[in-house]
Formats: C-alpha cells, structure tokens, sequence
C-alpha cells in the first residue's frame, strides 16, 4: 500500500522498492534492534521464516501466469531456444564460473556445486521485469525454463539422501505426472470453468483457478519435482481454455502481492554487518558472477541470430545469481558437501546480487536503446 504508489509516483520500478523495503524492516535492518526499542516490532519482520510460504506462493503464481501466456503450441516452438541456448548458457556459464573457482584455490567440488548455482537466475526478479512477450522476454524465459527444470536433478543430488540410481525413476515420475496433468486439464477444464462461468459467481471462478494452481503444485512436488514447474503447466493447461484471459485477470491481485512479499524476503537477505566487513571480497566476485554470466549469454544468442539490442538487454537482466543459488547452497551446506564459511559468503553476495537485479535489468534497457539507435543489428 505504501512502496507501490510512492515508486509508481517516482517512476520507479516497484521491484526495487520491495526489496529495499526488505532490507529496512528486515533482520539485518531495523528487525536487529526491535529487540531493544519495542515499539519497532510493529514496523519489522525478525523471523523471515514465517513468512518464506507466502513468499513460495509469490513464485507459483507467477509461474502460472507466465503458463496462461503459453499454449502447448507455444512451447513447443520454444523447444530449441528451451534446450539450446537456456541448457547451453546455464552449462557454459557454470563451467566458467567453476573454472575461475579452481583457479583460485577452491577444491573442485566446490567449484562444481558453486558454478552451478551461481549460473541460476531468478524467475521471480527478473520476468515482473521482462516479462515474456517481448524478444528479450522469451529470451529471457527460454533460459530461466530450462534453469527450473535443471533445479530438480541437482537439488536431488545435492540434498536427496535418495541413491542416484533413483534419478532416472524419479525424472521418469514427473515427466508422467506433467502429462497427466495436461491431457487431463484439456478434458476437464473447460467443462469445470463453463460450469462456473455459468453461475455468475466471481468468487467461485477464483476458488477454482486458485484450486487448479494448487493441486497442480501439490502433484509436481510429490513426483519429486519443483512446485512452481506444477503451476507453469497448470497455467499452459489453462491456456488452452477459452476463460484464460478470465483467469489471469481474477488471479493477477494475488500474484502481485504474493510476489511483492517474495521480494521483501530477497532485500531481508542481505546482511550489512558481513558486507561492511568482506565488502572488496563480496563485491570482487559478484562483479566476475555477473560478467561471466553476462559475456556468456550474449554471445550465445548473438550465436543464435538474436539482434544486438536483444542480446545486450537480456545478458544484463539474468546475469545476478538467484534465490535457487541460495537454495542450491544452503542444501551442499547442509550434507556437508561446502563448508558452511564458503556458504555464508556466497549466500551474502547473492543476497547482494539480488538487490541489483533490477538496477541491472535498467542499465539493460538503455543499453539497448543506445546500440538500438546506433543502428547495430
């Protein structure tokens, strides 16, 4: 009620203002001295952990609002960008990144977990930004896809006390459940939405779409895959209904405010006590995270055919690490496999990095107004 209408009126992204809210009232902000001046209890959130569900559920529906712009044609004409340029910017990214670890004494298990999480990006930043219909917003969605998919081998590997011989079974599992769950979205949907369009009835209509989001959810995650992959194909299944547009216009309210809490949990990440006392360390290796990630991304799409304006603006927007880094990490912290000092610092530059996501996502912009009036192709 307060961060929108003010950055609205400063004609800034209400992105930033979320999480720069999050950084005030947060922990690390105001939340640390709340314990001494009790009348900022009201103003300060000091247990983060509270409110992570409400924060999860700001992904899912973004995620499902992203499924209700793509029908399964859609994605299927994506397949290529899906599997080519998102695996291979994901795969190259990692590796550099985990080179330039080894290179400077990490050993190479930890170089391997960190490149890997350090070559994610978040969906929840940057596609409020992008969006997905413009070229850098699918170019920009095709590689954050393929990132998601990518997120449930590994966090099987680095936090499954599972045997790798189940990984295959397990795939086989989730690629089962998001079958069922569009073939049968195709056969039930439009029935259940044409009978509740027929009521008349608002709050009904919404009761189902919120239902659909939600076991679709519940289905992908106990077939061992992420939430949010239920609720994209819940949303690409929807999408094939003629009350689409009906649903994203019903659910867009808790959508927004769902992901304005994510947002707030982003900004109250970053710890200013450990900044202020690592900040040439902290800001030495997030500046090589985002220019290996960045310098990857735009010659592949340049490799791909992408004009030059649409490869510089979606390098700048998905190359800071996301909130999976901080989760890939905070699972090799917890079997051991990184060491929770290794994990502490990485986790604060992420934080960090999060926090310029979309100040990297405005430099993008006129980046590509600058080379777009250049004339460069």
């Amino acid at each position: 009620g307060v961060v929108i209408p003010a950055f609205a009126r400063l004609k800034i992204s209400p992105v930033i203002g979320f999480i720069i809210v999050g950084m005030i009232v947060g922990p690390y902000g105001l939340g640390a001295i709340a314990t001494d001046h009790a009348w900022l209890y009201p103003l300060t959130i000091t247990d983060p952990q509270n409110i992570e569900p409400f924060a999860e559920f700001g992904i899912i529906l973004l995620l499902f609002a992203i499924g209700l712009e793509l029908n399964l044609a859609r994605m299927i004409a994506m397949r290529g960008a899906i599997f080519g340029v998102g695996a291979a910017e994901m795969l190259v990214s990692a590796l550099l990144i985990g080179v330039g670890l080894l290179i400077t004494g990490n050993p190479w298990w930890t170089a391997t977990i960190l490149g890997l999480a350090l070559a994610m990006s978040s969906t929840g930043v940057v596609l409020p930004i992008a969006g997905t219909n413009s070229p850098v917003g699918r170019a920009a969605f095709s590689m954050l896809l393929f990132e998601d998919i990518a997120l449930v081998p590994l966090l099987f590997v680095l936090a499954s006390s599972s045997d790798l011989s189940d990984l295959p079974w397990m795939l086989f599992k989730g690629i089962a459940v998001i079958a069922v769950m569009l073939i049968g979205g195709r056969l039930v949907l439009p029935r259940l939405f044409a009978q509740a369009a027929r009521t008349k009835s608002p709050e009904l209509f919404l009761a189902i779409s919120l239902l659909v989001v939600i076991l679709a959810s519940l289905a992908s995650e106990a077939a061992g895959l992420s939430p949010i992959l239920g609720a994209l194909v819940a949303g690409m299944a929807i999408a094939e209904t003629e009350y689409h547009s009906e649903v994203d216009v019903m659910t867009a309210p808790f959508k927004g405010l769902a992901l304005g809490v994510f947002l707030i949990t982003v900004g109250m990440r970053v710890d200013f006590r450990l900044i202020a006392t690592m900040w040439p360390q902290l800001l030495g290796t997030l500046v090589a995270v985002v220019a290996a990630k960045a310098a990857v991304t735009a010659a592949l799409l340049r490799f791909s055919g992408s004009r030059l304006a649409v490869a510089a603006e979606t390098c700048l927007r998905i190359c800071a690490p996301s909130v999976t880094t901080l989760s890939l990490i905070a699972a090799a912290a917890s079997t051991g496999m990184i060491t929770r000092e290794t994990a502490t610092f990485w986790q604060a530059a992420t934080a960090l990095g999060l926090t310029i996501t979309p100040l990297l996502a405005r430099l993008g912009r006129l980046t590509a107004h600058r080379v777009a009036r250049g004339g460069a192709k």
